[in-house]
């Protein structure tokens, strides 16, 4: 057990912090969504609300975390400790943000397995199972191969327990060195490698044919493809790409040193954060226009990653390495946020159950390999079990996407509404934009209180009521 948990620098925090944002929400999730919701009118909905929404939150709650040096249930404590008892309530929101984490990571960790295999399959298997000419028989059909290379692969049994089994281990061994030798060090290796085979992704799809059609569409905005829903999928984002409203942020907060810069780290978070997430959209949706058009990325969806760009790889010369290392890439991207996410379980555990970081990690591992089992078999012997069936908005969903729209839908949203009440209520905008500026210049000041008063709960409220079916 280590005796004192931190960073040891301001890069390692950059770093680290960065990787817990650089994660499957930016490779994965950002790119069907800029497909879906048009492309360019998208990405320029999504870098406003990065620079007023979205920041305002994560400079928050880093503060809170430096401001107490405890986890999301220490730190509202702390924070509620002698106010009124309406006031008190405010630190369920600490709990709330807590649980997120131990929700999200085993479900996290079953598609870090699904990337697992994928990377070995591309080192195995023939590039042509994955053309999207290539069919296969199933029930006197013809199915997409690549389509039904990924339902026989989560349909399985053992298949995708094994590969999950092993990025589990990874995240295990890596969380088990410590914050400085284990976190920090894993995300200096893996962050600057990440992002030079982005770039290297990126340049070779410049090259492509048909390679200016797949920009076009990416970076021209077009208003007339602008909806409320538009915002909402962007606002949506937001908690994916930079790991808002659970608990990682306050936990990577209390592990900075007091005299590091947070107005400058926390830039630095949003700039490389920001910076993958606008790259990944651009190694990705160029590439699905250019093969299929416009209409195969908005017809992707979450199969973007796993169906279609596999069938972009085999379209051309030289896909199985361009494919190897797009799904390294991607396989790295989770690694780094899965290991945040049990970070943030393993301090939660440790100062609330008052056990060694030892012992909770053996308790965060349980968890881990309990619950994502039990999602693994969702998609076969459990492929009837819809633990949101009593709502019918959410009645055919399966397990994991049950987890899914629980915390990310429901509860990260009420967690971020409990921190905004918890600065501008409970501790004061004064005194909290105060803390900040104890360390740091601060130009973004007046932008960062706009938002705490009048943006970033009538901006949650509207993700919340979307996600219970109350506005559409």
């Amino acid at each position: 057990m280590e005796s004192k948990n931190g960073f040891s620098s301001k890069i390692g925090y950059v770093l680290a912090a960065a990787g817990s944002a650089v994660g499957l929400g930016n490779i994965w999730r950002f790119p069907y969504l800029a497909a879906q919701y048009g492309g360019g009118i998208f990405l320029f909905t999504y870098l406003i609300l990065v620079l007023t929404f979205g920041y305002a939150l994560l400079i928050s709650e880093n503060c809170i975390g430096r401001m107490t040096g405890k986890g999301p249930v220490g730190s509202y404590r702390d924070m509620c400790a002698g106010k009124k008892s309406f006031l008190k309530f405010i630190q369920v929101g600490g709990w709330i943000n807590a649980i997120v984490p131990l929700i999200i990571v085993p479900y996290y960790c079953v598609i870090g397995g699904w990337v697992a295999k994928y990377v070995f399959a591309f080192l195995t298997t023939p590039i042509a199972k994955f053309d999207r000419m290539a069919t296969v028989e199933v029930n006197g059909a013809a199915v997409n191969a690549s389509q039904q290379y990924f339902v026989d692969f989560i349909t399985s049994t053992w298949q995708p327990i094994i590969f999950f089994l092993i990025f589990v281990a990874i995240l295990v061994v890596v969380v088990a060195f410590g914050v400085e030798k284990g976190v920090e060090r894993f995300n200096k290796i893996l962050m600057p490698a990440l992002i030079i085979i982005v770039l290297g992704i990126c340049v070779y799809c410049c090259f492509l044919p048909n390679a200016a059609k797949g920009f076009k569409y990416y970076f021209e905005p077009d208003f007339s493809k602008f909806s409320f829903m538009t915002v909402v999928a962007a606002m949506g984002q937001l908690f994916y790409s930079l790991s808002i409203a659970m608990g990682i942020m306050v936990t990577y907060g209390s592990y900075m040193r007091k005299e590091d810069d947070l107005v400058s780290s926390v830039n630095h978070v949003e700039l490389f954060d920001t910076s993958v997430a606008f790259l990944a959209g651009m190694m990705i949706i160029p590439a699905v226009v250019a093969f299929g058009g416009e209409e195969a990325a908005k017809a992707s969806g979450p199969g973007l990653v796993f169906i279609t760009m596999p069938q972009v790889f085999a379209s051309f010369t030289g896909g199985r390495l361009v494919g190897i290392l797009f799904f390294v890439l991607v396989l790295f991207a989770a690694a780094t946020s899965a290991i945040s996410l049990l970070e943030t379980n393993v301090q939660s555990i440790g100062q609330e159950l008052k056990l060694s970081r030892k012992a909770s990690i053996i308790f965060g591992m349980i968890e881990i390999v309990v619950i994502g089992i039990i999602t693994i078999l969702g998609y076969s012997v459990l492929s009837n079990v819809h633990p949101l069936a009593f709502i019918d908005h959410y009645k055919n969903l399966d397990i994991l996407d049950s987890l899914d729209t629980i915390s990310n839908n429901i509860m990260m949203p009420i967690a971020a509404i409990f921190t905004t009440i918890l600065v501008t209520g409970v501790i004061g905008l004064e005194k909290f934009c105060a803390e900040i500026k104890q360390t740091s210049h601060w130009r973004r000041e007046f932008i960062y209180q706009l938002c705490m008063c009048l943006i970033v709960i009538p901006c949650l409220l509207v993700i919340l009521l979307n996600s219970l079916g109350i506005l559409k």
